[in-house]
């Protein structure tokens, strides 16, 4: 019957949700976040490396008032 596919089914979603969770610990234990910059290209590199020599901690959201006038 149709319910037949019940234990597949758990399996796969199980299997597809395992590495999001390995990932957010692994972020927790590695970076200090559970959020991970994603850095794809040079223009996301050249920001984070912005925000951290602008904040300290590029996971922080910080606002204009942060910058140093000059």
């Amino acid at each position: 019957m149709w319910y037949e596919i019940i234990p597949s089914f758990g399996i796969i979603v199980v299997a597809m949700a395992v590495p999001h969770a390995v990932s957010y610990v692994a972020n927790k234990l590695v970076v200090g976040n559970f959020y991970r910059r994603a850095m794809l290209d040079k223009e996301e590199a050249l920001q984070y490396l912005r925000d951290t020599r602008i904040a300290g901690d590029p996971y922080t959201l910080k606002g204009l008032e942060n910058i140093p006038d000059q």
